[in-house]
């Protein structure tokens, strides 16, 4: 069954820009109203949510095959490939169905280990470990390692990374397996990113990780309350749960996030990062629900009734999206971790996909990454730019991150003057 088209007459849904000053009162109206204009539709919400779960439970028994038989769950593709334009339509297919991908080679082995070399240069050089203050942050803090993600913004190697050719290469591949042109309207730039910048991990051996749970970061509450994630998320509060696409750009690269220590205030079609050392599948990595869908499912799953009414299945502000047990335990069964990679390696995940990074005892090797994302040019992440360009100059922690400010005082951070086209472009410049 297909629902039917809202009827204007439906009042609009209550909106909230900014984070509102009663949390329960609003998510119980909320709710109210997104139940109400999905019955307007002439279904209940228990059947748009059956729909959607159906759709999410087939993708789970697929990927459970998938691992029961041995096969990669995350699609692998060569940088080469990618460069010359010679990516399999299958290969293609796989990337659209399971939101996720390793690109192999994406950076010579050695170029990616000079990095990771010349960032232990750079802040042992600049007495990082003497400075050090403690996590900045409660999210990242958890982890527990003494530090595992340092708040770097600026190191060359970083910056060469961001503003690289193969980088940029790889960020246009990613932006064009979105839907980013409809209704007349340019959502994002796909082939121009805008240089997010982002810290970095490294997890000696022998370290014992607590890992982060399982979560997804495009934001909180405001994936309900603000009037561009419900016109992005229009067919989930509509009824008509069959025309959602995870897909689709249309009014994601404009809205606000609620602000948080966690809250990211560029539109990202991928979250990423490079490998800086070999890394085993079995190390505390990376794991995903490569579900691009289970999205629709975590937004409706509120509205369900044995839900409280003021309660987002434990979704606030100033905290990740967190996906539980509780709550979800049919996406957790797809939960799949990354293969092995190498140093130069990149692994890309859907920008809405639950994620998780497990926990590890006497890590075996290096553990080591920097996160570079795709972060196409649009409104939204223009509009963060010029918060950006001043950070650079400065060498202070950019404005989504904490204000720890480590590197404004050290001499050998990158510069202006190195950046290429690519950066500048990135950061607004020309």
């Amino acid at each position: 069954m297909t629902a039917a088209p809202v009827s204007p007459s439906v009042s609009a849904l209550p909106q909230w820009e900014s984070t509102p000053d009663d949390l329960p009162r609003a998510v119980r109206e909320i709710k109210q109203a997104i139940r109400a204009r999905i019955e307007a539709s002439g279904r209940t919400v228990e059947e748009a949510f059956a729909v959607v779960a159906r759709r999410v439970t087939e993708r789970v028994a697929e990927i459970r095959t998938a691992r029961e038989r041995g096969e990669d769950v995350w699609p692998v593709i060569a940088y080469a490939d990618i460069a010359d334009g010679t990516v399999t339509r299958e290969q293609l297919a796989k990337l659209q169905r399971r939101g996720c991908l390793v690109v192999r080679g994406h950076f010579p082995r050695e170029q990616a280990l000079g990095w990771d070399s010349g960032i232990v240069d750079y802040v042992e050089g600049n007495g990082f470990f003497e400075s050090y203050r403690g996590p900045g942050d409660d999210f990242f803090g958890s982890v527990g390692s003494k530090p595992e993600i340092y708040p770097i913004y600026w190191s060359p190697a970083q910056m060469e990374a961001r503003q690289s050719e193969r980088m940029a290469t790889v960020q246009s591949f990613l932006n064009s397996q979105w839907k980013h042109e409809s209704d007349g309207i340019t959502w994002f730039d796909p082939d121009r990113d805008s240089l997010y910048p982002d810290r970095i991990r490294r997890r000696p051996p022998g370290a014992d990780s607590n890992g982060l749970g399982a979560h997804c970061d495009p934001g909180t509450l405001d994936l309900w309350m603000t009037e561009g994630y419900q016109q992005a998320f229009r067919h989930l509060f509509d009824g008509s749960v069959e025309e959602y696409d995870p897909w689709d750009a249309a009014h994601r690269t404009s809205g606000p996030q609620y602000p948080g220590t966690t809250m990211c205030s560029a539109f990202r079609t991928f979250q990423g990062w490079t490998a800086l050392s070999d890394m085993a599948h079995d190390q505390g990595v990376l794991h995903t629900v490569p579900i691009p869908e289970a999205m629709a499912y975590l937004m409706l799953r509120p509205l369900l009734d044995d839900v409280a009414e003021d309660d987002m299945c434990g979704v606030t502000t100033n905290q990740v999206f967190p996906v539980s047990e509780k709550w979800h335990p049919l996406l957790l069964e797809a939960l799949s971790g990354i293969p092995d990679v190498q140093a130069g390696d990149s692994v890309w995940w859907h920008c809405d996909m639950i994620h998780s990074v497990a926990p590890v005892q006497d890590q075996q090797g290096w553990g080591n990454v920097m996160y570079v994302p795709a972060a196409p040019w649009c409104e939204r992440n223009e509009r963060y730019a010029t918060e950006v360009r001043e950070a650079f100059v400065s060498g202070s922690s950019p404005s989504d991150f904490p204000e720890e400010h480590y590197e404004r005082s050290w001499p050998d951070r990158f510069t202006p003057a190195q950046l290429n086209d690519t950066g500048r472009r990135g950061l607004g410049l020309i």
